[in-house]
């Protein structure tokens, strides 16, 4: 039995003052909580924040993206020693903002991916396609491409260890929404790629749904087989909304 993650990525949002806010309300909430595993990706600069208010807590924490070198002239860049200094557990990989808008590569994402691990951290590998890519039927063919990246770099065994987050960017921040049905499909798909390799790792690994799941959709998408939870957006900032999808992952 996969335990169900539900993963708040904050992207470029909060203040000291408004996560101080959040992180109260989710605690005084986890109670509610009962199955799910709980975690917040925050931006570097608050990680310090984040780690202190979390701390003696059964929620996790990440950062929302890191880099494959390990220290050197890359400015503006963060380490994994970095993250670690901070005891991050997770730490997001090519999410399709980092794919779209900073031109991340399937290869990049991929060593990213393999350095998060090195280091002691589990990656979030996101995946998925655009609005252009699914109306022209190329989902399959776009997820298979960018999860084999993956796969070829760093060995099928590498997914053991990691969390999957299929993200159809055409049902982000759009207005539109993919039904339960059509995310279960690809979810299903993913895992029965994986499964082609190693049909234990595929069983074993997490798949969560990064499309905008909210309080009204997460239960029937959770409901899904082979969604394992989601990677939340707008929601996360919300303790209310993020808790009852928390609650919804059984």
């Amino acid at each position: 039995m996969r335990q169900p993650l539900i993963a708040g990525n904050w992207k470029m949002n909060g203040s000291k003052a408004s996560i101080e806010s959040l992180l109260e309300g989710i605690k005084q909430g986890m109670d509610s909580v009962q199955q799910a595993e709980v975690a917040v990706c925050a931006p570097f600069v608050y990680l310090q924040q984040v780690s202190e208010s979390l701390k003696d807590t059964k929620i996790a924490y990440g950062a929302q993206n890191v880099s494959e070198q390990d220290n050197g002239a890359y400015t503006g860049e963060v380490s994994t020693t970095m993250l670690n200094d901070f005891a991050c557990q997770y730490v997001i990989v090519g999410h399709s903002e980092r794919r779209t808008l900073y031109g991340e590569t399937d290869e990049l994402v991929a060593t990213k991916s393999a350095k998060a691990q090195a280091d002691g951290l589990t990656p979030i590998i996101c995946i998925g396609e655009l609005l252009e890519e699914r109306e022209a039927g190329n989902t399959e063919a776009v997820v298979a491409r960018q999860l084999d990246a993956v796969i070829n770099a760093n060995g099928v065994a590498s997914l053991e260890n990691a969390v999957i987050a299929y993200e159809p960017v055409w049902a982000i921040g759009t207005g539109k929404t993919a039904t339960p049905e059509q995310a279960q499909a690809v979810h299903a798909f993913i895992r029965g790629r994986i499964a082609e390799q190693d049909a234990a790792i595929a069983d074993k690994v997490r798949i969560l749904y990064g499309g905008s799941m909210k309080p009204a959709n997460a239960e029937e998408l959770v409901a899904q087989q082979d969604i394992d939870g989601g990677l939340i957006g707008g929601a996360s900032l919300k303790a209310e909304d993020f808790l009852a999808i928390c609650q919804a992952a059984k």
